[in-house]
C-alpha cells in the first residue's frame, strides 16, 4: 500500500474527516495548517516514503468502498492520477476535490508558479472513472463562497491543462446556477460566478490567478462581497 496522507488547513470538518479516515488507515499521515496549496502537498511528498501517495483533502468524506489498493504499473509511476468527487451541492461527479494519487518526487519539485496544484506535478495525468469521497466543502459561508471560487476561476480561466472547452464550460454553468437549496448553496452560487468572473477577465496573466491559492487573499475578497 501507498502512503496516504491527509491534508488539512481550516476546513469545519477536516478533523471529523481525518478521524475517519485514521480509524480505516491507522497508518495514514496528517498534514495540517501549511500555507499554500502546493507548500503543503509538499509537505505531505516529504512525509512520505512510497515512491506514489496518496492525497486526501481535508473536506473529503471518503467512501467505505474506497479502499486506496490500486496499482500503478511501472511506466505510468510519473502520472498523476485522479479519482472523481461527488459535490454535495450541485451533484458534479469529476476530479475536483478527489482523492489523488501522485509521484512523490515529482510531488516534492512541483512547478509552485502554476495557479492549478494538480497540474503543476506532471504533464501525464490520468482521470480515474471510480467516485472516492464526497467533497463536503459547503460546512459554512466562507468555506463554500472559497472552493467555488477557486474552481469556477480555474474553469473560466481555462488554466486546467488537457481540459475539454466543452466539458468545462458545462461544469461551470452547473456551478454558477444549481444548488441554492443546499446548504449554504447560495454561497457556492456567489463564489462560482465571482470567481468565473475573476478567471475570465484574468485569462494568462499567471500572477493573477495564482492569487487563488492565497486563503488570505479570499477572504478579504469575500469579505468585500458582503
Amino acid at each position: 500500500m501507498y502512503d496516504i496522507v491527509f491534508i488539512s488547513y481550516e476546513e469545519i470538518n477536516a478533523d471529523a474527516n481525518w478521524n475517519r479516515l485514521k480509524s480505516r488507515f491507522p497508518m495514514a499521515k496528517r498534514v495540517h495548517g501549511v500555507k499554500g496549496i502546493h507548500n503543503a502537498h509538499i509537505m505531505a511528498a516529504s512525509k512520505a516514503f512510497t515512491e506514489m501517495i496518496w492525497v486526501v483533502d481535508g473536506d473529503a468524506e471518503v467512501l467505505d468502498s474506497f479502499n486506496f489498493d490500486h496499482k500503478v504499473d511501472k511506466w505510468t509511476l510519473n502520472t498523476v492520477h485522479v479519482w472523481r468527487s461527488l459535490n454535495p451541492v450541485n451533484y458534479l461527479e469529476y476530479g475536483n476535490g478527489g482523492i489523488k494519487l501522485l509521484p512523490r518526487q515529482l510531488t516534492k519539485h512541483m512547478d509552485t508558479g502554476k495557479p492549478d496544484m494538480t497540474t503543476s506535478i506532471s504533464e501525464h495525468f490520468k482521470a480515474m472513472d471510480k467516485i472516492s469521497n464526497v467533497t463536503s466543502f459547503n460546512t459554512d459561508e466562507f468555506n463554500t463562497w472559497k472552493s467555488a471560487f477557486r474552481e469556477c476561476c480555474k474553469l473560466s480561466s481555462k488554466v486546467i491543462d488537457r481540459q475539454k472547452n466543452s466539458e468545462t464550460d458545462t461544469r461551470l454553468h452547473t456551478w454558477c446556477t444549481v444548488g441554492k437549496d443546499k446548504p449554504f448553496g447560495m454561497y457556492a452560487i456567489k463564489g462560482a460566478r465571482a470567481g468565473a468572473l475573476y478567471g475570465n477577465e484574468n485569462k494568462g496573466n499567471v500572477d493573477a490567478l495564482k492569487m487563488i491559492n492565497d486563503f488570505d487573499w479570499l477572504k478579504q475578497r469575500f469579505e468585500e462581497t458582503l
